[in-house]
Formats: C-alpha cells, structure tokens, sequence
C-alpha cells in the first residue's frame, strides 16, 4: 500500500522560503514519477512541479525559477524548495504519484504566505 505524508508547511511572510517534504512508503519510490499540486481556497487543484524517477523536472509556468523540486530515493522523499513566496502561493500542497494504474494522494500541507 502506498501512502505519502507531507510536512513542512507553514505561516511564512512575502518573499520568503519554505521547503516542503514528502515521505514515501515502500521500495516502489525510486522507481516512481512524483508531483506536487496545490489547491488554494476556492479554487480548483494545480499542478506545481514533477521529477521522474532518473531526476529530470518539470515546473508550472508560475513556479519556473521559484521553486525547485528534488528527491531522495536513500529516504523516499521528494522535496519542493520554494523561493521568493507570494501571498497567491498561500495554498494546501500535496503530493501524488501513480502505481499500477493508481493515483495516491498526501493529506497535504497548508502554505500561507502573509503579505
């Protein structure tokens, strides 16, 4: 069974940092795809970054420069580096990936950035 936890949100002023986590279960991990998305009050869930297995990264236009995604196979964890925060980034994040035709979803973490 997979289950992916996230950490690291929190209350954070305009123009700072945070640097969210999300731990995996099971060996699938390194063999596996992994996104951040996020779903901010009202409005629909978007998707934020990816990083595939062997490490390549994909950003949303809004996140291009910002933040980083990155991973940790030795510790099943992906990582998502946010720079320069907004108050429009103030948004629940999670993390998903696929297995054998499955998405699995985190609870998420809440990001508020205060202006």
């Amino acid at each position: 069974q997979v289950q992916l936890v996230e950490s690291g949100g929190g209350l954070v002023q305009a123009g700072g940092s945070l640097r969210l986590s999300c731990a995996a279960s099971g060996s699938f991990f390194r063999f596996n795809t992994m996104d951040w998305y996020r779903q901010a009050p009202g409005k629909q869930r978007e998707w934020v970054a990816i990083i595939t297995s062997g490490g390549s990264t994909n950003y949303a236009d809004y996140a291009k420069g910002r933040f980083t995604i990155s991973r940790e196979n030795a510790k099943n964890t992906v990582y998502l580096q946010m720079n320069s925060l907004q108050p429009e980034d103030t948004a629940v994040y999670s993390c998903a990936t696929n297995r054998a035709g499955v998405d699995y979803w985190g609870k998420g973490t809440l990001v508020t950035v205060s202006s």
